[in-house]
C-alpha cells in the first residue's frame, strides 16, 4: 500500500489524491454579486449539506495554488454575505464547466456560459434559470482554513428559500433522482452522472474561451444544439482560420458531401457528431465552412 505524508508531496499532487479519493462530490454552482452589483458565477466541488434545522450548506473556494490569490466568489461573499447555490444537472454540465474559466473581474459568467440569470426573491445574487434546484442563502460565517495556496475557506450558508423545477418531482411531490439527473465531480476530468455513471469533461482551457456570447446566432438558434453543445463551442480560444477550414473540408469527403447539400440541419448534425466525440475544432470547421 502506498503511504504518503501530505508534507512530502506538492500541493497539486495532494489535491489530486484528495479529489480522486473523496468522490463523487456534489457541485455548488454559486452565484454572487459584488458590492457594486456586478454578478459572478462559479462552480465548486468542495460542497455539501450539513444541517436541516437550520438548513445549512457549506462550500469552500480554495486559494489558488498558483499565485495564492482568492476567487471573486469569496470576495463577494465577504462583502455582501449573500449567495445563491444552484445545483448542476447533466443538461448544463458543459456550460457550468465553461463558467469556471478564470475570466477577469467584471466579466459576466452568465453571459459567457449562455446561462439565464433570473432575480432572486430574498437576496441580490441571481439564480440560474436552467438549474433544477436553486437555494437562496445568507452567509452566516466564513472560516479561513489557511493563508497559503490551496487553503480552503468554508462559506457557511443558511438557506432562506428553495426553488424547485416541478419537472424533477415525482407524483408525491418529492425530487425524483432519475429526473433531476444530477452530476458530481470526481478526480481529473471525470464526472459522475447520477443515473448513468462516469463521463469525462475536459477542463476549460487555461486561456480564455470565446464564450457562448461570441457564437454566431445561426448556431445558437439551431434546434440541433443544446446548452452542452454551446458550452463546448464556447470553450475555444479562437476560431479556426479560413485556410484551416479549407484544408479540413478537402481532406474529409463525408464532410464535403454534407456541405454540398442545401440542408443546414444536416450540416449541424454533422457538427454535433464531432461535438459528441469532444472534437470541438472540427465541429467549428464544419459550421464555419457552410457560413
Amino acid at each position: 500500500m502506498l503511504s504518503i505524508s501530505p508534507k512530502d508531496i506538492t500541493i497539486a499532487q495532494l489535491q489530486g489524491y484528495l479529489q480522486g479519493a473523496v468522490s463523487p462530490r456534489p457541485i455548488a454552482f454559486a452565484s454572487t454579486m459584488d458590492k457594486n452589483g456586478k454578478p459572478n458565477l462559479s462552480p465548486f466541488s468542495f460542497f455539501n449539506v450539513f444541517s436541516s434545522n437550520p438548513p445549512i450548506l457549506i462550500f469552500s473556494p480554495a486559494r489558488r495554488v498558483r499565485g495564492n490569490t482568492t476567487k471573486h466568489t469569496l470576495q463577494n461573499a465577504q462583502e455582501t454575505k449573500q449567495v445563491v447555490i444552484n445545483v448542476v444537472n447533466y443538461d448544463i454540465v458543459q456550460q457550468m464547466s465553461l463558467s469556471s474559466t478564470e475570466y477577469a473581474e467584471g466579466v459576466n459568467e452568465f453571459v459567457k456560459s449562455g446561462l439565464t440569470p433570473i432575480p432572486s426573491e430574498l437576496v441580490k445574487p441571481y439564480r440560474v434559470a436552467e438549474s433544477p434546484v436553486q437555494f437562496e442563502c445568507k452567509v452566516n460565517e466564513i472560516i479561513e482554513l489557511g493563508q497559503e495556496g490551496g487553503a480552503g475557506n468554508l462559506i457557511i450558508c443558511e438557506v432562506l428559500k428553495i426553488h424547485i423545477n416541478e419537472a424533477v418531482l415525482d407524483e408525491n411531490g418529492n425530487i425524483d433522482q432519475y429526473k433531476i439527473d444530477l452530476v458530481s465531480r470526481m478526480g481529473g476530468n471525470w464526472y459522475s452522472r447520477s443515473n448513468q455513471g462516469l463521463f469525462e469533461v475536459p477542463k476549460p482551457i487555461s486561456t480564455l474561451g470565446i464564450g457562448v456570447d461570441n457564437i454566431p446566432e445561426f448556431i445558437k438558434k439551431s434546434p440541433v444544439f443544446d446548452g452542452n453543445d454551446l458550452g463546448m463551442l464556447g470553450n475555444v480560444e479562437a476560431l479556426p482560420s479560413e485556410e484551416e477550414i479549407i484544408i479540413f473540408v478537402n481532406e474529409n469527403f463525408a464532410v464535403k458531401g454534407v456541405l454540398s447539400s442545401d440542408d443546414e440541419q444536416k450540416v449541424h448534425l454533422k457538427a454535433k457528431e464531432y461535438l459528441n466525440n469532444q472534437d470541438i475544432l472540427s465541429a467549428w470547421k464544419v459550421l464555419l465552412a457552410k457560413k
